[in-house]
């Protein structure tokens, strides 16, 4: 059983992390609202930054690294998120288009990777495990 200092430190430490992580995506999306210029760029820069940092770290963590890894949630990522490139490819002008449907398709592709690999999985582990082999 855990102690409670080391439950409030491991508490304390995911709120600072998920409120760095949401902190970003603010500052990355809405910082054209407030700012102009070159402090706007370097908010939207730093956001993303920020956000990407403390995401990665968020993934690595137990509950959400099963979430993200079974199939429905990869189906989900791999079809929303090519449903949305395509769309953003098509609907927006300019560079921005290019790269929102690059990032989205990206995402995809890193879904059905997923796919592929616990398809993969599976037969693998029972060869493995099969004594008579």
């Amino acid at each position: 059983m855990k102690s409670l200092l080391s439950t409030v430190k491991s508490f304390i430490a995911n709120l600072l992390l998920w409120s760095f992580f949401v902190g970003g995506l603010a500052a990355s999306t809405a910082s054209g609202a407030v700012l102009d210029g070159t402090a706007k760029n370097v908010a939207t820069y730093a956001g993303i930054a920020v956000s990407l940092l403390t995401g990665s770290r968020i993934a690595k963590k137990p509950k959400i690294k099963e979430f993200l890894s079974k199939p429905s949630t990869l189906w989900f990522l791999f079809l929303f998120n090519g449903g949305v490139a395509a769309f953003c490819y098509f609907s927006m002008d300019g560079i921005k288009g290019i790269a929102t449907a690059a990032g989205m398709g990206l995402v995809s592709i890193g879904a059905a990777g997923g796919l592929v690999a616990a398809r993969r999985a599976p037969t693998a582990k029972a060869r493995v495990e099969e004594p008579w082999a």
